[in-house]
C-alpha cells in the first residue's frame, strides 16, 4: 500500500521527468535550416524538398524538423537570418540562391551546407570544384543563368518577326545581374534585337513592367532567368502575359504551365527534390566535401499552346514538332 506521501513524492518526480525527456526527444530530432529569398508562391518547390527528404528517410514532423527563414526580397537580412540558424544548432542548411548561398558559407565553415544556384558554384566561389567540392558546401546548379542567350535564340525562332524584347529582371532576387544583361544584350545583338531591361521587386512592379514593355513597343518578353519572379510569381507573370497579348517566355516549367507560351530549362522541383536527397544523406553522415554538385542532365522546350492562341500567336508546325512538349 503506498501512502500519500509516497505517492505525491512519485508523481513529483514523474512530472519533472515529462519536460525532460520530451526535451531529450526533441534534442534528437536533427533539425534542418532552410534559408530563401522569397517565400510567396513556392509550394510546389517545397514539395519536391520534402520528396528528396522522404526519399531518404525523413519527414518533417516525423524523424525531422525544418526551421525556414526568408529574407522577403531584401538580401541585406541574410546576415541575421544566417546566424539566427547557427544559434538554433541546426544540423544542415539548405540555401536556395546565390545570395543565401554565399552568405552560408561566410557565417559557418562547420555546419554543412546544401545549396541550390541559378549559376556556376565554382564561378560564384562557393566550391573548389563541381566533382569534389572540399569544405562545407555542395548541391544543385540548374545553370539557368547560362540559359538566358540561348532561350532568347528560342524565341526569335519561335517569333521570327520579334525586333524588340522586354527582359523583366528583379535586381533583389541574386547578385551578378549585371553581368547576366550583358549577355543577354551580346546574345540580343548577334540575332539583331534590342534588348529593352524592366526592373521590378514586387508584384505592382511587375505590372508597371509589362506595361511599359508594351508601350515601348516590345513585341515579346522574357522573365529572369534562376532566381527572379518567373519562379516566385508564375501565376502573375502567365497572367500579365496573356492581359497584354505579350508572348512571355521563362525557364521555370511552374510558370509555362500556367499560362506562359514558351519555356526552356530544367524541372526546378526536380532539382529541390536533389537537394533534399543530398540533406538526407549528410543526416545519415555523409561529407558535403564528398558529394559533387549536381548539374542537369536534361534540358525541355515546352510551347504552352493554348496561352499562344489566347493571344493571337501563331506558331508554325516546324517549331512545334522540335518541342519537348506542347501543352494545349
Amino acid at each position: 500500500m503506498i501512502r500519500r506521501r509516497d505517492f505525491i513524492t512519485l508523481l513529483g518526480g514523474s512530472a519533472a521527468a515529462w519536460p525532460l525527456a520530451a526535451r531529450a526527444q526533441r534534442e534528437a530530432t536533427p533539425v534542418i535550416g532552410f534559408l530563401r529569398n522569397n517565400s510567396s508562391q513556392d509550394a510546389p518547390l517545397i514539395m519536391g524538398f520534402h520528396q528528396g527528404l522522404r526519399d531518404s528517410g525523413f519527414r518533417e514532423g516525423q524523424n525531422v524538423a525544418i526551421e525556414y527563414r526568408s529574407a522577403d526580397r531584401q538580401i541585406d537580412r541574410f546576415p541575421a537570418l544566417a546566424d539566427d540558424l547557427i544559434r538554433q544548432q541546426v544540423r544542415v542548411i539548405v540555401a536556395s540562391g546565390i545570395a543565401a548561398a554565399r552568405v552560408a558559407k561566410a557565417a559557418t565553415m562547420v555546419i554543412p551546407i546544401v545549396f541550390i544556384t541559378s549559376s556556376d558554384p565554382v564561378a560564384l566561389g562557393l566550391v573548389a570544384s563541381l566533382n569534389r567540392p572540399g569544405g562545407n558546401l555542395t548541391g544543385v546548379t540548374t545553370i539557368s543563368r547560362e540559359l538566358g542567350p540561348r532561350q532568347l535564340e528560342l524565341l526569335h525562332e519561335m517569333i521570327p518577326s520579334v525586333t524588340k524584347v522586354a527582359l523583366l529582371v528583379d535586381p533583389n532576387s541574386a547578385t551578378d545581374w549585371k553581368i547576366y544583361i550583358q549577355d543577354m544584350q551580346a546574345a540580343a545583338r548577334s540575332l539583331g534585337l534590342e534588348i529593352i531591361v524592366l526592373n521590378a521587386t514586387s508584384g505592382p512592379d511587375i505590372e508597371k513592367a509589362f506595361a511599359s514593355a508594351v508601350e515601348q513597343g516590345a513585341s515579346a518578353l522574357m522573365a529572369s532567368v534562376g532566381e527572379g519572379f518567373a519562379t516566385s510569381r508564375p501565376g502573375q507573370i502567365a497572367e500579365l502575359g496573356l492581359r497584354y497579348k505579350l508572348p512571355t517566355v521563362t525557364g521555370t516549367r511552374e510558370s509555362i504551365t500556367v499560362g506562359t507560351v514558351m519555356g526552356y530549362g530544367t524541372d526546378i522541383r526536380d532539382s529541390l527534390r536533389q537537394v533534399g536527397t543530398y540533406v538526407g544523406r549528410i543526416l545519415k553522415g555523409d561529407k558535403p566535401a564528398e558529394l559533387p554538385v549536381m548539374q542537369p542532365v536534361r534540358f525541355e522546350l515546352v510551347v504552352n499552346l493554348k496561352s499562344a492562341r489566347a493571344i493571337g500567336l501563331t506558331i508554325s508546325e516546324t517549331f512545334l514538332v522540335r518541342a519537348d512538349e506542347v501543352i494545349e
